[in-house]
């Protein structure tokens, strides 16, 4: 029995659904295309804290924890930064090279540190910030006061989905 025009139609844009359904086009693959935009941001960014203060992403990941806190146990810092214990550790031992950061024991469990910045830390922390807040505004600059908003809802969203 021959098929209908219509029916072999179907057929084809079926195959053709499965068909797409089955390959992925990486640029326009919502994961690859945030994880890119997260790296272009994030070289952006860099040039502040790299070219200018001489220090690695890692460590001026830390050195913006500490800035918000007097003192912080070294395990805490790794989920607030997304660095992982060695990233950390080798952060914070170069920034305690440099005179920014000074470790201690833990009072209640030797095994642990406490890290805080240094007065030079903090005073390099204060140098950094207005050029970082910088960076940021002229970043955001190119979206309206809306689509900020926007974003930072959506980013929001996102991220409470995945916690």
């Amino acid at each position: 029995m021959a098929r209908s025009g219509e029916a072999r139609r179907r057929e084809t844009a079926g195959r053709a659904t499965a068909q797409a359904a089955s390959e992925l086009d990486l640029q326009q693959y919502f994961p690859y295309r945030l994880a890119r935009l997260a790296e272009q941001v994030s070289l952006a960014v860099a040039e502040v804290y790299s070219e200018r203060f001489s220090l690695t992403r890692q460590e001026w990941r830390v050195l913006a924890i500490l800035g918000a806190h007097q003192q912080i146990a070294t395990k805490e810092i790794g989920p607030l930064t997304t660095l992982d214990k060695m990233q950390v550790s080798r952060a914070v031992q170069g920034l305690e090279t440099r005179g920014i950061a000074s470790r201690k024991q833990h009072p209640d469990d030797r095994r642990e540190l406490i890290v805080s910045l240094t007065s030079a830390g903090r005073a390099l922390y204060r140098k950094i910030v207005p050029y970082a807040r910088e960076r940021e505004t002229a970043l955001l600059a190119v979206l309206t006061a809306e689509e900020v908003e926007v974003l930072d809802r959506a980013m929001r969203k996102l991220s409470a989905a995945l916690t």
